[in-house]
């Protein structure tokens, strides 16, 4: 089985824009390229997880469009856009004599020395390349990328939340019962709307609750105070081990559960003296944990400076 078979984030993405859950004014959108035939250079704006290299992959594939897709975050450096780059959109199509197009995923975790060198090279390939940057946070992206893209902004009307979630529930049911996985409808509903709008986040978690073949409400227990206090301990024993184990067990990556768990119960488990510093911790963290690759490991850094830091009753 090959990988993209197995992961469903994957096996499941939608190859037309029609087929992508978006709300109505960006649909038409992009719909509105499939039909002119053509886009300019794209800058696609939002969270993780809301479906910009879906539609992104999406748009080229409707299209009939040669593309290349480039993690940028990975392997965004100039040596990459004056080889590989530019090679692929330099050459002929072997689809269409329409453009190429090259889709640059996470581009805002690039440098401001490859976005300068991508700006000339936008201009450069523009009669035979379109480019596709997606990012989460576009002011991460130099002022004249924006200048030379159309910049759509992947946001959520508040008017259309409601309509978007029963369409992404509507989904997960569908998968589920092409998988023959039986599930509690409540407990589907709980968990989209845990992590609405994050489309892939939704997926990646239903997949893994999935595994025991059924979804049920026992797959979103809450932290349980036993469990929590177990975490406690080890932090006061200053037991690494035992805190590696508990956040792979029991985080999910929820820095917000987490952090207000630990907020609440503040005065109860440090000394009057650590509770300000108790707050800064948690505070920081969950505001790295926004821009991390990797929020488990932000979570245990979280814990190291709690173990550290703190005088614990």
């Amino acid at each position: 089985m090959s990988n993209d078979n197995y992961v469903w984030t994957e096996s499941y993405r939608p190859v037309t824009i029609e087929d992508c859950i978006l709300p109505k004014s960006l649909k038409e959108t992009f719909q509105g390229f499939v039909r002119e035939g053509e886009f300019q250079n794209l800058l696609l704006c939002g969270g993780p997880g809301c479906g910009k290299t879906t539609v992104a992959r999406a748009l080229c594939k409707e299209m009939q469009l040669e593309s290349y897709l480039i993690n940028a975050s990975e392997e965004g450096n100039i040596d990459m856009l004056r080889t590989r780059i530019k090679s692929f959109a330099t050459s002929m199509s072997m689809l269409s004599d329409k453009p190429k197009v090259v889709i640059l995923d996470e581009a805002d975790n690039t440098t401001a020395a490859f976005q300068a060198a991508l700006r000339g090279f936008t201009e450069q390939l523009s009669s035979n390349c379109r480019f596709i940057l997606t990012c989460n946070y576009k002011n991460k992206i130099i002022e004249p990328i924006h200048s030379r893209c159309t910049v759509i902004d992947f946001r959520i009307p508040n008017t259309e939340k409601v309509t978007l979630a029963i369409a992404v529930q509507k989904r997960c049911e569908d998968i589920l019962n092409a998988k023959k996985i039986k599930y509690n409808e409540k407990a589907l509903a709980t968990l989209v709307l845990k992590f609405f709008p994050d489309f892939r986040r939704i997926l990646n978690e239903l997949q893994r609750y999935s595994i025991s073949g059924v979804v049920d409400a026992g797959i979103l227990t809450p932290l349980t105070d036993s469990k929590f206090k177990e975490l406690v301990k080890s932090i006061k024993g200053k037991d690494y081990s035992d805190v590696r184990k508990w956040v792979g067990e029991n985080a999910d990556g929820d820095m917000t559960m987490l952090a207000r768990r630990f907020f609440d119960i503040a005065k109860d488990i440090v000394e009057p003296h650590s509770v300000p510093n108790l707050v800064i911790i948690l505070a920081d963290y969950s505001y790295k944990n926004a821009f991390v690759a990797d929020p488990e490991i932000n979570i245990m850094a979280m814990m190291c400076e709690l173990m550290v830091e703190l005088e614990w009753k």
